[in-house]
């Protein structure tokens, strides 16, 4: 350490010491001229609250008294005002009164003006509404009268719907019906009765009467053997039934009837009695729903019905297999006639070719009735009309004059002959 540090350090205390010293004499020095400005100020500051005080009650006086004054003023000044006031705006109320009475009749004609087209409009329409109402009350009346015919109607055709199920429940009425339907088709068909088709024919064989229900005839001789089986009681059943289970009962055993129907009619064996007839027969049930529910439950009927020979078929495939058979006989007779025709033609041919030749010779006579008629024009117009004009002359009035006559210059044309090659 150098040995002159120390005093440095010393002189440095002592310096800071004697300058703190000052500082604490100069505040003291300053908190003394402070407190004595502190103390003038308050002093100051209490005379100047008195004296403030002193100038509000003087002013307060000066308010109490002003007010009175003011008030006594207005009093008398609003008393006289009030009176001129009044009187003017009672005249200028009168005038603005009249004023506003004739602005209110103009504004209510305006308003009239707008208000009777309005009202014109609301009395069409209230007019309208009443003849909609009055229309409202016939129409429901009419659609009440309506509905209580259609219910009528309803019970009289449920009503007959039943007479008709009971009917079809009976063997012979279901028969009739088969065949009446039957014969609706075929004469929609186009196969008109007793023509190419014959109903319930009767032949005998060796196994007693064979009756179908109707042979259909096609041309060149053959025939189709139609029989007519309505089995119906155990579908009515299942459409009177209430529950599934009974309703499926019912339409399984309408399936295995028409099964039964089916052996049935392959058992007659129709196409070994009639020659003409192919190999297989026509069960026709008059019924599309009837058939397609048995074979809802027996979806084999129809391949077992065909495996012996037995076609099944309701309106719908009848009706297009006789359409089928129509057209046969449409191009059958087509086919007729056009030999007819050949053979028409030819006769009408010979028969031409002899007009032809007595038209020719007709024109040969013309040509020399002519040559006649001119000749008799020219002697008329050279001997009769000269001798004819000197009766007039010698004062004799025709009532009517004599006509000239021409002649004809025109021939007879040829009839024109044709090689016997065409």
């Amino acid at each position: 350490m150098s040995p002159g540090l120390p005093i440095l350090i010393t002189v440095a205390i002592a310096a800071l010491v004697i300058g703190w010293l000052i500082a604490r004499l100069s505040a003291h020095r300053d908190i003394a001229q402070l407190r004595e400005r502190n103390a003038a100020l308050g002093a100051e500051i209490e005379s100047e609250r008195r004296a403030a005080a002193e100038r509000i009650a003087a002013m307060e006086n000066a308010r109490a008294t002003l007010a009175d004054t003011f008030t006594a003023l207005s009093h008398q000044a609003l008393k006289s005002n009030t009176e001129e006031f009044l009187k003017l705006a009672n005249e200028n109320l009168k005038g603005f009164h009249a004023q506003a009475q004739g602005e209110l009749k103009t504004r209510e004609k305006a308003i009239e003006g707008f208000v009777k087209p309005i009202r014109e409009a609301l009395e069409k329409t209230e007019r309208q509404i009443n003849e909609l109402e009055n229309s409202r009350k016939e129409a429901y009346g009419s659609l009440t009268r309506h509905m209580e015919s259609m219910a009528q109607t309803q019970q009289l055709l449920h009503s007959e719907t039943r007479n008709l199920v009971q009917a079809l429940r009976r063997p012979e009425v279901r028969g009739q019906w088969g065949e009446m339907t039957l014969r609706r088709l075929v004469e929609l068909a186009g196969m008109v009765e007793h023509c190419d088709f014959f109903e319930q024919e009767h032949t005998v064989s060796g196994d007693g009467a064979m009756r179908p229900d109707m042979i259909v005839r096609m041309p060149d001789e053959r025939e189709i053997i139609v029989d007519v089986k309505t089995p119906l009681d155990a579908y009515l059943n299942a459409v009177e039934a209430t529950d599934d289970d009974t309703r499926t009962r019912f339409l399984e055993k309408h399936a295995r009837n028409v099964r039964e129907r089916v052996r049935e009619l392959a058992n007659k064996a129709y196409w070994d009695q009639f020659a003409r007839s192919p190999d297989f027969i026509v069960l026709f049930i008059p019924g599309d729903q009837f058939l397609s529910a048995a074979l809802d439950h027996d979806r084999s009927l129809l391949e077992d019905a065909l495996r012996q020979k037995v076609i099944l078929a309701t309106p719908t495939s009848l009706v297009a297999l006789l359409r089928a058979v129509a057209y046969g006989w449409r191009q059958q007779v087509l086919a007729d006639n056009a030999e007819h025709i050949r053979h028409v033609g030819e006769e009408l041919y010979k028969r031409l070719a002899t007009f032809s030749e007595h038209l020719g010779r007709l024109g040969k006579t013309l040509n020399s009735s002519l040559d006649h008629y001119n000749r008799a024009v020219g002697s008329f117009e050279r001997q009769v009309v000269p001798g004819a004009r000197k009766f007039t002359e010698m004062g004799i009035h025709a009532n009517r004059p004599l006509d000239p006559l021409e002649p004809v210059e025109k021939s007879a044309r040829e009839v024109a002959q044709e090689s016997p090659d065409h």
